[in-house]
């Protein structure tokens, strides 16, 4: 039996992939937009929240509130960061996945 906390769903992952890509500027309402610029993937940002939220909970992110700006009207940004098992998460899906590949017959990708 796997634990779960070692398997992430495809949301998940595509937002942990974002975090790392963004850095500074990984909080909601960019990540909404990079899912649908670079995933080609609509979401609510509640469902981004509710991602966000459950890969804290799973220890795979954490978060911190950056200065309210004027732009947010004094309103301040969560930004999150990826943790080292939020890393080791991401690279087990990704040696699945081309494991995976890897085992597809030459003939089955034509």
């Amino acid at each position: 039996m796997h634990s779960n906390k070692l398997h992430i769903g495809e949301l998940e992952e595509l937002i942990l992939l974002l975090i790392m890509m963004l850095q500074e500027d990984a909080y909601g309402l960019a990540i909404r937009k990079n899912l649908h610029e670079k995933a080609n993937r609509k979401v609510t940002i509640g469902a981004v929240h509710g991602t966000l939220n459950r890969l804290e909970k799973k220890g795979f992110t954490t978060s911190e509130y950056s200065g309210a700006t004027e732009i947010r009207g004094g309103r301040r940004k969560r930004v999150f960061s990826i943790t080292a098992a939020g890393k080791k998460v991401l690279m087990a899906s990704q040696d699945v996945k081309v494991n995976l590949w890897k085992q597809i017959p030459e003939m089955a990708l034509k």
